[in-house]
């Protein structure tokens, strides 16, 4: 007796074909799972004793063997265990073997028969759709497999439902598409007292994109000028959604199947290690990089970050994307975040402000701020300096602009952006942040006056290459925020303000 079911095995973000083989046959009783399973597989077999057990099945007293085809990958995860009762399920007569076959098989199996959730659904019903397969999942990610617009989802509670289904006696719904409802933020820009030259520099930020560091005392209000950048960013848009969801399904932190419009916002605790930030470890799982993709990573405390941890970075901030090589695997994941970073001018936190300095002062300054490379720094377009609170600012009724308000000229700016890239003939580009080459020089249209300016301070500054390309961007941004169709020497000039190496104001 022998069976054979299609199921899948995960490499980073990509679904690797398995064919799952079950044979049979007389002998001493003995389940053996062969094909380079890993722990979690190996336990499948008491998983799917126990299933069988509580929905009145009768286990085979055979001798069974389970292989996993191609048998040099590694298996792992519990995603095998439905795929697995299937085949005893198919070898056993139970559930017709030629009707399976079409469908890609996954699900982990509680001890009462019933479907638990997996990761990793929604990449799996894609590659199905692809395949022309069809595919059986957990109830609970039926919602998620239903976005890859596949036809021919089968979503079981419990194995008990499954085989009703199989065999007519009950038919299990197709599964509706969630989304997730985009909920109104409560954080609002106008919560900020004072601080008009951060905001303006967080809008921006926002407008086209840009990296962006704070440097400030405690309390001036770092913290909370980044958690309101995704108040005023617009939703993402439908393929981007579904590229940040393939992420979040793969990492196990799409919530209910749903697929949610809004930005991620990731915010990892200095502490992190490099493999946590980046990816990696012993599963490759994703980093905090790349669940922000499309979104923001904010990086609280920067110096206080590993100085590895930080310097790996730099390869994600200029590809858009993080290759993570090891001797067991290499893997390839998205990793288009845009970079927060705030940090204080010192280790004390009191650079620069007359009787709360430490002894240590101005040297402590500069060695703290060296902990941030050359290399990371040129990579961020925007440095701002924000200063000490006012009392007058604090005790100030009047309220600034809200979120709404300023979104409504990001918005603006985007669209604007989103058609001129469109007349290039570049319909995947979105922001400003990602011009590079030639299009950047047909983007940015400079005034004369504005080129000179440009010239003369990027010799004064020793701007390299990539600076004077983040510098042109930045400018670009901020004439698109103005509706200016040419960059002015004013844009340029508020650009190289932002551009300069972060010092504390004297």
């Amino acid at each position: 007796m022998q069976a054979r079911i299609n199921t899948i095995a995960f490499s980073g973000l990509d679904v690797l074909d398995v064919d799952l083989q079950v044979q049979m046959s007389a002998g001493i009783p003995a389940f053996a799972i062969v094909g380079l399973p890993d722990k979690t597989i190996a336990e499948s077999k008491e998983r799917v004793r126990a299933a069988f057990e509580a929905i009145g099945i009768s286990f085979p007293a055979k001798r069974i063997t389970i292989n996993l085809a191609p048998a040099d990958l590694l298996k792992e995860g519990s995603h095998f265990d439905l795929a697995i009762a299937c085949g005893l399920l198919c070898a056993m007569q139970i559930l017709p073997q030629e009707e399976l076959c079409q469908y890609l098989v996954l699900g982990e199996l509680g001890l009462d028969g019933s479907l638990m959730p997996i990761n990793g659904v929604l990449p799996v019903a894609i590659k199905a759709n692809e395949d022309d397969k069809g595919l059986i999942c957990p109830f609970a990610q039926g919602s998620e497999a239903a976005w890859s617009g596949l036809k021919n989802i089968v979503a079981a509670p419990d194995l008990l439902s499954l085989i009703n289904h199989f065999k007519g006696i009950q038919t299990l719904p197709f599964p509706n598409k969630k989304v997730r409802t985009l909920e109104a933020n409560k954080l609002d820009l106008a919560d900020i007292k004072g601080q008009e030259s951060a905001k303006r520099a967080l809008e921006i930020a926002a407008a086209g994109s840009h990296n962006m560091l704070m440097i400030g005392p405690p309390g001036a209000g770092k913290s909370m000028l980044a958690s309101r950048l995704t108040s005023i960013l617009p939703p993402l848009t439908p393929i981007e959604a579904l590229e940040t969801s393939i992420i979040h399904s793969v990492a196990g932190v799409l919530k209910d199947g749903e697929l949610n419009f809004e930005r991620p916002y990731r915010s990892p605790h200095h502490s992190a290690s490099t493999p946590a930030l980046v990816g990696g470890g012993k599963k490759a799982q994703p980093g905090e990089i790349s669940l922000a993709h499309n979104g923001v990573l904010f990086l609280d405390e920067l110096p206080e970050f590993n100085r590895a941890t930080l310097e790996a970075l730099r390869q994600p901030l200029e590809n858009g994307k993080i290759s993570i090589s090891r001797a067991e695997y290499h893997h390839t994941y998205p990793a288009k975040f845009q970079l927060i970073a705030a940090m204080n001018p010192c280790r004390c936190g009191f650079l620069g402000q007359a009787g709360q300095e430490c002894p240590k002062a101005p040297k402590c300054g500069a060695e703290y701020q060296s902990k941030i490379s050359g290399p990371l720094m040129d990579r961020i377009d925007i440095n701002v300096y924000v200063p000490p609170v006012s009392p007058w600012d604090i005790f100030e009724k009047r309220k600034g602009e809200s979120s709404q308000t300023v979104l409504s000229r990001v918005v603006a700016a985007r669209k604007i952006q989103k058609e001129r890239f469109e007349r290039f003939g570049q319909i995947n580009l979105l922001t400003n942040a990602q011009l590079s080459g030639n299009l950047l020089e047909d983007a940015v249209e400079l005034e004369p006056d504005a080129r000179q300016l440009l010239i003369d301070f990027a010799d004064k500054l020793k701007l390299s290459a990539r600076g004077y390309h983040r510098t042109l961007r930045l400018a670009r941004t901020i004439a698109d925020l103005q509706n200016e169709k040419k960059v002015h020497k004013m844009h340029i000039a508020e650009a190289l303000n932002y551009r300069r190496t972060m010092q504390l104001k004297e």
